[in-house]
């Protein structure tokens, strides 16, 4: 009876025993090549516990007034601490929304200096910032499976001139690093793209297996303008994102008010049901993310090793070192395409030649290490040994536990199947139309199937099985939609349809035409009253 908790707490040790090596691993065997080159000054701060411990995350990123607050009281179906909404940039900070029972708001001074929690590397951002991060902790069961980050509404015109005051977009870098989902919502209204806001995007690149984009307030517009803004906002995300693929776009409105217009409510409904499936996955998949970011962390600690070590093989022992440190800057990219050919790595794998650039001005190139191969060769054997081991402690089926969700509550109650409840998603329509009736839903398209039925030359209350077919054929329907239909119509399997069995056939043809699916056992509530 209660096999299903035991298979859950079966998948919690096998991801919380992942965790556990992957911190030991990280500690023992990329963490001293990082501390050896500098890596953290460049790149990434030291990872501590709660960054391996931390649940997924999602972060919400977009220009001001697009939704991404209401988006996650949509989400929890209520208010958290902290909320502002309205039509101008009312969130002006990064809003940590987490799971605790007593309900508040921790200041991001005091939020840093907690070890409990994974955000104690965004003190390096100064007062500036941290007088604009806040954590607010709700007690809803939403949040007892992932965390959502509120970021500030990007702004445009006139208003992305203010200094922020801190590194809006060195914030937002940390962030995509350490999420498990990205969230770019766009207003069916304002599909431009700021300058901010592509500064922001640009930011997120090397991390787009992780962001999805939503085309919120989508009910605000006509289905016909919505084709338009729908084209509009590919081709603008085509040239900020500069990928080939094409970016999967979610259309809905996701508040709780009503459509304007509704007659796109189907979409909504199948996009919303999409995109939360999405999210679902992120338990069960958090494992995995971080084992993934981990490897992403080892490669480019291995490539900024080469770089480190081939800058300090170049300078001089004793004189002129400010002109070849200027002329070694200058030429970053010729040193890349030396570690390049000379060790076989990917071009994807340096880090932002720009960025380099910058960071490399603040140092003494002479106290830089030479190569040092026992740490690189330590890396490699954690790549080829320790993480396929852990690939193994993942296994599939726990992976792949569709139907024990983790994430419950708030708009996640319904979502991929809800057999409970009859207002469920696309309950009472297609196949479940009439479920839980007492009426039987085949009677409401009985005056005009028995007139079909009368034409059919019935003999005995009954037609012939080729004159029954003749008629569903009309419906030109493939052979085998056919076939099952007559299977489940023909429920004394005599060859021959009575005036119920000959409603019911043309019942689940109207719901085969209308898109929705067949049943492979015929559910009770569309069994004919004289058969039950």
């Amino acid at each position: 009876m209660f096999s299903w908790l035991s298979r859950k707490e079966q998948e919690v040790d096998v991801v919380e025993n992942v965790i556990g090596e992957l911190k030991k691993i990280y500690r023992q065997k990329l963490l001293p090549l990082e501390d050896f080159y500098q890596f953290h000054n460049f790149h990434s701060p030291k990872l501590e516990d709660p960054d391996f411990d931390a649940k997924p995350m999602i972060l919400l990123v977009g220009q001001y007034s697009t939704g991404k607050t209401t988006f996650i009281r949509y989400l929890l179906e209520r208010d958290f601490p902290g909320i502002r909404i309205g039509p101008e940039p009312t969130t002006d900070r990064f809003i940590a929304v987490m799971h605790d029972e007593k309900e508040g708001v921790i200041p991001g001074n005091a939020l840093v200096v907690d070890p409990k929690k994974q955000f104690r590397p965004l003190g390096k951002y100064g007062n500036a910032f941290l007088n604009r991060l806040q954590c607010s902790t709700v007690n809803s069961p939403v949040l007892q499976a992932i965390s959502i980050v509120d970021t500030p509404g990007i702004l445009s015109g006139e208003k992305q001139r203010v200094d922020r005051g801190y590194d809006f977009t060195g914030v937002l870098e940390w962030f995509a690093e350490r999420v498990d989902r990205i969230i770019l919502l766009f207003d069916a209204h304002k599909l431009d793209i700021s300058d901010e806001f592509r500064r922001s995007i640009e930011a997120l690149r090397g991390h787009d297996d992780k962001i999805r984009i939503v085309l919120n307030k989508a009910d605000m517009v006509d289905h016909q303008q919505l084709m338009r803004v729908y084209g509009a906002l590919m081709w603008s995300l085509g040239k900020v994102l500069q990928t080939p693929e094409v970016a999967r776009v979610y259309i809905g409105s996701f508040w709780d008010q009503p459509l304007r217009y509704d007659v796109n409510r189907r979409l909504f409904e199948d996009e919303e049901q999409d995109l939360f499936r999405d999210l679902q996955s992120l338990p069960r998949n958090a494992a995995l993310r971080k084992l993934n970011d981990l490897i992403k962390r080892a490669r480019l600690a291995k490539v900024h090793a080469y770089i480190i070590s081939e800058l300090k093989k170049d300078m001089p022992s004793m004189f002129g070192k400010d002109g070849k440190k200027k002329e070694l800057i200058k030429n970053l990219g010729q040193v890349y395409d030396r570690i390049q050919k000379e060790h076989q790595i990917s071009p994807g794998d340096f880090p932002d030649i720009k960025k380099m650039q910058e960071s490399l001005q603040n140092f003494d190139f002479t106290k830089f290490h030479s190569l040092k191969l026992p740490l690189l060769e330590v890396v490699d054997k954690m790549l080829e040994n320790d993480i396929a081991k852990l690939m193994q402690m993942i296994p599939q089926e726990e992976q792949q536990l569709v139907s024990e969700s983790l994430i419950k509550g708030g708009a996640f109650d319904g979502v991929i199947d809800d057999t409970e409840s009859p207002f469920g998603y696309k309950k009472g329509e297609g196949i479940d139309a009439g479920s839980g009736e007492v009426d039987w839903i085949c009677n409401r398209d009985r005056e005009r199937t028995d007139k079909i039925f009368d034409t059919l030359n019935p003999v005995d209350g009954k037609i012939s099985g080729a004159a029954a077919k003749s008629e569903l054929i009309k419906s030109k329907l493939p052979n085998n939609v056919l076939s099952k239909i007559w299977k489940l119509a023909d429920v004394d399997q005599d060859g021959f349809l009575d005036q119920e069995e000959f409603a019911l056939a043309m019942h689940l043809i109207k719901v085969k035409v209308e898109g929705n699916e067949l049943p492979n056992i015929l559910p009770d509530h569309l069994i004919p009253p004289s058969k039950r």
